[in-house]
């Protein structure tokens, strides 16, 4: 026989041997092999016993909490985002409620003192349909304090939920280990940090405008030296998407984890800016995706539930001219804090569970966080 493929002619071809060896029983070694090592492929289970390892489905990820401890999907985020506020209603929802109630009530408390008591807005709201009528000086002082007291809400609501947002990291955190948080718990966690965090965010605040400053620089001096308006025109267009661009990076690839690092790992403003740098490489487009449809969804969402109360308010000031300035600035304090109640929970616990994604993606922290849970021992 010569053993080749296809043998040459009036060769047969090669003919395995009539009674091949049967296979070791289970158990075994193989031929060849040493006694103790037998092959796991033979391995058979004992009737009734459990399938080999081979043949049993993978574990599911550990979910002490509001997520599994494993790298998080969308589904997951959203998931975990709404399990985490109901989980937790005080200290998300309970809180975002109480910053804007307060914020609201100064220009809602200014608005009703300059309306009953000095009436100077009740001729002001009486009088719009006169095309002749001339605002007197108390007309225009109590106009001022309106939107001048409005004004101050909205700062105060801005610097309250900055803080809301640190205590939503804490939240987060605990949820993903399965633990609740209060109200009183959460504003305790953030004792050390609150100022960091307030800083924080006026720093990339005063960057913002700085930013848009520098980007005005060349349309205010086209404006001024060249007697078209072509040019300024189309160097200010052509600024806009630059900025929102610029904005968006350093949005996510400065700003977006920083708060829960800043918050959960202590690490000043200048070291929780480097960290949410490092966790943000090479995911950007993923963070600002999820970023943005978390904003879409909780914008979505609070225009529906405060659209009927724009209306009410809108159909009062009509009816009843004297309660206009009453009613626009007290529909606009309601829908506001419906607003908070709705997106500020929301979108910081998604931003949150992002955080806690990357650190299990790039620092296996799903590790800890089952220390943390009591599912490890150290």
């Amino acid at each position: 026989m010569s053993g080749v493929w296809p043998p040459p002619p009036g060769e047969q071809p090669q003919q395995g041997p009539a009674n091949p060896p049967s296979p070791p029983p289970p158990g075994q070694p193989l031929p060849g092999q040493a006694p103790g090592h037998a092959a796991a492929a033979y391995a058979t289970p004992a009737p009734g016993g459990p399938p080999p390892s081979w043949a049993q489905p993978l574990p599911p990820a550990h979910k002490p909490g509001a997520v599994p401890l494993r790298p998080l999907g969308l589904g997951d985020m959203l998931d975990g985002a709404f399990r985490l506020v109901r989980f937790n209603p005080g200290a998300t929802v309970g809180a975002s409620v109480l910053v804007a109630a307060v914020a609201m009530a100064i220009p809602l408390g200014v608005t009703a003192s300059m309306t009953f008591a000095g009436d100077s807005l009740q001729t002001f709201g009486s009088s719009l349909d006169d095309p002749d009528y001339v605002p007197g000086n108390s007309e225009i002082v109590g106009i001022v304090a309106a939107i001048g007291s409005l004004f101050v809400g909205v700062i105060l609501q801005a610097f309250g939920t900055i803080l809301v947002s640190g205590m939503i990291s804490h939240v987060a955190h605990a949820a993903a280990i399965g633990k609740k948080l209060t109200l009183a718990q959460a504003w305790a966690a953030t004792h050390g940090n609150r100022w960091r965090l307030i800083g924080l965010a006026l720093l990339f605040s005063l960057a913002y405008l700085v930013a848009l400053g520098v980007a005005a620089v060349p349309v205010v001096v086209l404006a001024i030296t060249v007697d078209s308006p072509v040019a300024a025109i189309v160097v200010g267009v052509l600024m806009v998407p630059l900025l929102i661009a610029a904005s968006a990076f350093v949005s996510v690839r400065f700003y977006l984890l920083a708060v829960p690092a800043l918050m959960l790992e202590r690490a000043g403003i200048v070291g929780a800016v480097r960290r949410a740098w490092r966790l943000s490489a090479g995911q950007f487009w993923r963070l600002l995706g999820i970023w943005l449809l978390t904003a879409i969804i909780a914008g979505f969402a609070s225009q529906i539930v405060g659209f009927p109360i724009s209306i009410i308010a809108s159909v009062v000031s009509v009816a009843v001219p004297d309660l206009y300035f009453l009613a626009t600035i007290a529909g606009n304090a309601l829908a506001t804090v419906v607003a908070a109640a709705i997106a500020t929970p929301f979108t910081g616990a998604v931003t949150n569970l992002q955080y806690l994604d990357q650190r299990i993606r790039k620092e296996s922290y799903e590790v800890d966080l089952m220390e943390q849970a009591g599912l490890l021992s150290r």
